[in-house]
């Protein structure tokens, strides 16, 4: 409401004059890391993008206590593996991670059963130190074929046992 110019106002009560932005200039992408092309680079090292790929590793926290693992292998190792490829599943399919990504990616390496000494042998090899290097931990990763993480038409179909939660 205008104001008199009659009337006596204290100076916290005057109308400010208001802040004169400027008109941005063009913007172009010439960041180093952005992207010019509407298609994700595919390649080593690279990584899949997704939202909340974090959220992977309190999942798969969840599953430490079932894990039958060789003598000679680290659930800590196991678990930074797992939650990393169950990341990758999630942004594959265009999501955030769920328990039945980390679940897949369990069961690649049949961690929730008794494997076999050769998948045993391997998954050994695969996981070692993965929880304490990142060159590892990428190489386990770029090690998964998509193929095998997408799943097929009768498993987004069947319903997958949920674990139990663990108090926090």
């Amino acid at each position: 409401m205008t104001q008199p110019s009659f009337v006596p106002i204290t100076e916290a009560d005057q109308v400010r004059p208001s802040l004169r932005l400027e008109v941005p200039g063009a913007w172009t992408t010439d960041r180093p890391a952005e992207l010019r092309i509407p298609i994700r680079p595919a390649g080593p090292s690279m990584g899949t993008p997704g939202s909340d790929q974090g959220f992977a590793l309190r999942l798969a926290r969840r599953f430490e206590d079932r894990l039958r693992l060789a003598p000679d292998e680290s659930p800590e190792d196991v678990v930074v593996g797992v939650a990393l490829v169950a990341a990758k599943r999630s942004g594959l399919l265009g999501r955030a991670p769920s328990v039945y990504d980390v679940r897949a990616a369990l069961n690649l390496w049949e961690f929730l059963d008794d494997a076999p000494a050769d998948v045993v042998d391997t998954r050994r090899t695969a996981f070692r130190s993965v929880a304490h290097d990142y060159v590892v931990q990428r190489a386990l990763v770029d090690s998964v074929p998509e193929e095998s993480l997408r799943p097929t038409p009768e498993e987004s179909l069947r319903p997958t046992p949920t674990p139990t939660p663990t108090p926090a």
